[in-house]
């Protein structure tokens, strides 16, 4: 016996009707949920297809009670930041060559990793069967900057330059030990694919200030390799797709598909878009299907993005001194350079969240020479963007942040010799750093052991670094949530507390 197909369109051409009431052979099932039962069919089919945009809102976008419709209406208290600006190095950058000074290291170099520090603690199938773990100290010379006298070692002169505008955290940790769950627990609070990225919570609770610009935009930078980076990354997981983070490309298209065919005016495009709203305007009043107002909402931005964009992205209008600050590599599309100086432009137009991705500081083997590389291609426009920031007055209401998913074993991976080694994963701790948007400037936040292998006081959880953020934008982490499969989801999940200490 065949079973009948499934069709998403019900017939009702045989079903019992009133008098009187005109026979429409194919109805789609949104349009008959909406009709009987005077509607309670179409509001309970709208809340499960988008929650949001139904009428019984108050238990998804929860903010002590308050139905927000998706936009928190009152910050839960006073922000310390507009924006937030976040620098990401996908790969895990070595903390003990950059910022976490550890002359033990260098003093016990090729001695075997105690085990009275390892602890048993789980490695990586990388280096977990190795049958030994020498120690291997930093090649690169550490010295004290600034006022606050914060060790950094010569591999990033240009951000030891800002050493009192920053506000490094050598504590950071986090459970994931590999690079697809680490990354995605840094961008989304989770190791599993599926959750709402930090810039899509933000975008969700607090909008956006500028109608022809997306509230959260993303750049990878183009001449990399490493560790693939896919765009459920930046992606809404679960909340409304219209939260999705909108990448900005090098190339002529900035943005996929949103200029028109070569021959279409703009004229004819916003003809074609009028008459496009009024069908779709047509059909919302006819099925109440509330994707199609996300939709018509959608078409309108990328309408107006076809003009916003350009000028954004165009950096010929700089003058010579940004290129001075920046470096020549800011000249070149799709370079970290050239995304930082946007990110300071998108910044200035009212863009939300902004992050960029440069990935390849996956350094395994041959770090010394790749950890390098590495260094020269972001070291001075990261420190350039905080001083440029600053030199504009943007800083203290715009948070920046550096850092990666987690750090560098203090042993080596595969055999150490005197020309080459590398560092395996490593998530107990790491450091990052901060600036601007209401963190203390010159300061150093938590203390790890002699090797860099423990945490010995301060520590900072991913979870505790998001709420932290969420913090200096006026939210309080543990009252923006939005209900799904039953429960309230937030960034933090149930965890993390804000770091005080951070904060000015």
């Amino acid at each position: 016996m065949n079973r009948p197909q499934s069709n998403s369109r019900v017939n009702v051409v045989d079903s019992p009707r009133c008098v009187g009431e005109e026979l429409q052979p194919f109805q789609s099932r949104r349009s008959f949920l909406s009709q009987f039962g005077q509607g309670l069919g179409g509001i309970a089919l709208a809340s499960l297809l988008n929650p949001e945009a139904s009428g019984a809102t108050a238990d998804v976008a929860r903010l002590d009670g308050l139905q927000t419709g998706g936009v928190i209406k009152k910050l839960h208290h006073p922000p310390k930041a507009k924006r937030v600006i976040y620098l990401f190095q996908s790969g895990a950058p070595s903390q003990m060559d950059m910022f976490d000074y550890k002359p033990r290291l260098n003093k016990d170099h090729g001695k075997e990793l105690p085990a009275s520090v390892r602890m048993g603690q789980r490695l990586t199938g990388m280096s977990g069967f190795q049958s030994s773990l020498p120690l291997v100290g930093s090649p690169f010379k550490f010295s004290q900057h600034g006022e606050s006298g914060a060790w950094m070692s010569d591999l990033i002169p240009h951000t030891a330059g800002i050493a009192d505008d920053l506000c490094i955290v050598k504590s950071a940790y986090t459970e994931a030990i590999n690079h697809g769950p680490g990354v995605t627990m840094m961008q989304s609070g989770s190791q599993f694919p599926g959750r709402p990225s930090m810039g899509a919570w933000m975008h969700f609770g607090l909008g956006s200030e500028n109608e022809d610009l997306p509230a959260y935009v993303v750049m990878v930078s183009s001449d990399r390799g490493g560790q693939p980076l896919a765009s459920s990354l930046w992606g809404s997981g679960f909340l409304p797709g219209k939260y999705d983070g909108v990448e900005l490309r090098a190339s002529k298209d900035a943005v996929l598909y949103l200029n028109s065919p070569d021959g279409v005016s703009r004229g004819s495009r916003r003809n074609a878009l009028d008459h496009l709203q009024k069908l779709q305007q047509m059909e919302l009043q006819r099925t109440s299907d509330p994707e199609l107002e996300t939709r018509i909402s959608q078409y309108e931005m990328a309408f107006r993005m076809q003009m916003s964009i350009p000028e954004v992205t165009n950096i010929d209008d700089e003058p010579e001194s940004t290129f001075k600050l920046y470096g020549e590599d800011a000249r070149k599309p799709g370079t970290y350079a050239a995304n930082c100086l946007r990110a300071r432009r998108l910044a200035e137009k009212g863009v939300r969240f902004i992050q960029l991705f440069q990935p390849g500081w996956d350094h395994h083997s041959g770090l010394a020479g790749q950890i390098k590389n590495s260094c020269r291609k972001t070291d001075q426009a990261s420190a350039a963007l905080v001083q440029d920031l600053k030199n504009r007055g943007m800083l203290d209401d715009t948070l920046v942040i550096w850092g990666g998913e987690f750090g560098r074993t203090s042993y080596c991976q595969g055999k150490l010799t005197p020309e080459s080694f590398g560092r395996d994963h490593h998530p107990r701790c790491f450091s990052m750093w901060m600036a601007g948007g209401g963190v203390r400037p010159g300061y150093s936040h938590g203390e790890t052991d002699e090797y860099s292998y423990n945490l010995v006081s301060g520590g900072v959880h991913v979870h505790d670094l998001h709420a932290t953020i969420m913090n200096q934008m006026g939210i309080d982490h543990e009252r923006l949530t939005y209900k799904y499969q039953g429960r309230h989801f937030r960034l933090t999940d149930v965890h993390g507390h804000v770091v005080k200490e951070l904060l000015l």
